[in-house]
Parts: structure tokens; sequence; C-alpha cells
């Protein structure tokens, strides 16, 4: 898919429905001329909803809607009747969008199931009619309530992909090869750097019907998270992730030394990346020989799991999958 097709980030103008007036109304009929107040309650605004779609895996269909208005409540009437309310709008986004307030920062809403639905911004109240303020005292109020007016705001919708595990690696390293002969997926792939520009979701099948989630994730190089390359835009994915499984291939010229720019990149960008599972797949392991694996095992990093494999071979994919399987399901990470 296109790149300019993935879209993580939208700003839109958000806007809830006031709420109707209340009715200032007195009962007036042929034999009841003083029949006291009977002016009804105004409907409550419109909310600004949003609701979780599990179809959806990007926020595309919001891109160039910039700003979302919903109704006004309808004023109440004589004889008792409420205003009608107003419609309600309803933002269908994908799982893991995240809603923030762009001036603060601050957290609004977290959307990680399907059709699960939270109030963005909630409609105004709508007005108290006269009926409600006679008292023995005061039988006649010249009295209603207006409508609470809507709340207008912008709002951030940020999406970070749901994954049981993500990719992480330099350009090159073989992601997309891996993640195309461990499932479905089919993302680009070539011989040149970047040829990943949006994130790939593919479920793995494991034993006994058994599947796991794994992003591939753009390509990451040193200086990603101060944002160079283009890292910064997709590191926030791998944030959702519960295992990250970094990918160095057996070609590469100091394998300890890329895991530990890796590391730091991930470090730099958020702390608590490094409390997750992890786990180092040395790929292309079929272009290099047996001898030489031999004195790659030497130069490997000693406090994670290493495995060995080959996505053009197929060779350690099973074992791979097991690794993975044992820190998903580990209660502690690794």
């Amino acid at each position: 898919m296109a790149s300019s097709n993935f879209i993580d980030y939208v700003k839109i103008n958000c806007r809830s429905g006031a709420g109707g007036a209340g009715s200032l109304h007195f009962r007036r009929e042929k034999h009841t001329p003083k029949g006291g107040p009977d002016g009804g309650d105004g409907g409550r605004g419109g909310h600004i909803i949003l609701r979780g779609n599990a179809q959806l895996w990007t926020l595309l269909h919001l891109k160039y809607r910039k700003h979302v208005k919903a109704e006004n409540g309808v004023p109440g009437e004589g004889g008792r009747r409420s205003g009608a309310q107003g419609e309600d709008v309803i933002l269908d986004v994908p799982l893991g969008t995240i809603a923030r307030n762009p001036d603060s920062g601050e957290q609004l809403a977290e959307i990680t199931e399907h059709e699960q639905e939270v109030i963005l911004l909630p409609g105004g109240r709508g007005g108290l009619g006269n009926d409600h303020f006679k008292t023995s005292t005061q039988q006649a109020p010249h009295y209603a309530q207006p409508g609470e007016p809507g709340l207008e705001e912008w709002i951030i919708l940020e999406l970070k992909l749901l994954a049981d595990v993500g990719l992480v690696g330099f350009p090159n390293a073989g992601k997309s090869t891996l993640l195309s002969v461990m499932s479905a997926a089919r993302p680009e792939i070539a011989d040149y750097p970047f040829t990943t520009l949006v994130p790939n979701l593919g479920v793995v099948a494991y034993r006994d019907f058994k599947s796991f989630v794994v992003a591939d994730i753009p390509g990451i190089i040193e200086g990603a998270s101060q944002g160079k390359g283009l890292g910064l835009r997709f590191l926030r994915h791998i944030e959702r992730n519960s295992v990250l499984l970094f990918l160095i291939p057996a070609t590469s010229e100091n394998i300890r030394q890329e895991y530990n720019t890796l590391l730091s990149e991930l470090r730099a960008f958020n702390p608590e990346l490094m409390d997750k599972g992890r786990l180092l797949a040395i790929t292309k392991t079929d272009l290099v020989d047996d001898d030489t694996l031999t004195q790659l095992k030497k130069e490997l990093p000693q406090k994670v799991p290493v495995v060995f494999i080959s996505s053009v071979s197929q060779r350690g994919l099973n074992e791979l999958k097991d690794s993975i399987w044992q820190l998903l399901t580990a209660t502690e990470p690794v």
C-alpha cells in the first residue's frame, strides 16, 4: 500500500452541540385560563464520540475532515414536551488510537477494543423548563434555564498499532521478508534501504491453532530518536508491542554494535521500552558459511536470547516462533 494511504496522525477541530433552552410556557386552554407553567426541557446537545473499528488500520478517512460539529439540542415546548437531543457525531477509528490535547499533551481517550465508545466532547445539557421551578409560593415562575453551550477543542488523534511483536532493525535487515514468509502479509521487498515506508501487520499461525500478530516497523537509523530518517515517525508503534524482535543480518560488520545502537535509539525515545521482552534474530544466515556463524556467536550480546534464521531457506523459523511464544506467555519480561 502506498505510504500516502497510511495516516497515523491527524488534528481536527471538534465541537459538541449546545443544549436546547427550556421552555417558558403557561398552559392556556378554554376552560383553564390560568393553568400554570408547563414549559418542557430542552434536549441535550450532540456528543462527539470515538468508536473502535477493527476493520480500520489507518486514520486516512479523517485526514481531510478538519472540522467536526454535532447538532444542537432542540428547545423544549409547552405541554411539558421536551426537545429532541442533538444527533451525536461518531468518529470510527482503528484500534490503538489515542486522543490527546494538542497544547498540554494530556491523553483524553484510548481505543483498544472493537465497538468501544468514548465520549470525547459531551454535548451541553438541555435547560429545564419553567414547569420545574413552580413552588407553593411561586406558582407562576417566569423563568426557564438556557441550554448549556457545547465544547470546542482541537484534538490530536494518534494511532499506535496493536501488535504482539514489533520487528526492530536497520534498513535491509530482512524485516519485510521475514513477515512475508511467516504470515500472509505481502509488504514491498527490495534490495535498497527504506523499502518499508509504512508499518505492516501480519498474523502468524502457531501450534495448536494459536497465533500472534507481528508488526514490521520502518527501519530505524542512528539518530532516529532525534528525528533522523523515518524512525521517529514510527517509533510510537513499538510502544504497543509486548515483545521486541531485533533483526540483524549475519553479514553485518559488528552485530553487537548494531544491537547496542538500536537499543540506544529505543531508550532515547522511551526508556520504558527497555522493560519489554527482547529477542535477537540473526538473519540472512544463508549468505554466510558455518565457520562464519561459529565466529559470530562469540560476538553476540549475552543478555538476550538469540536465534539464527534465514527467511529464504526458512531455517530456524520454527525455533523463532517457539521463542516468541515463550516470551509472549512469560509472566516476567526477559
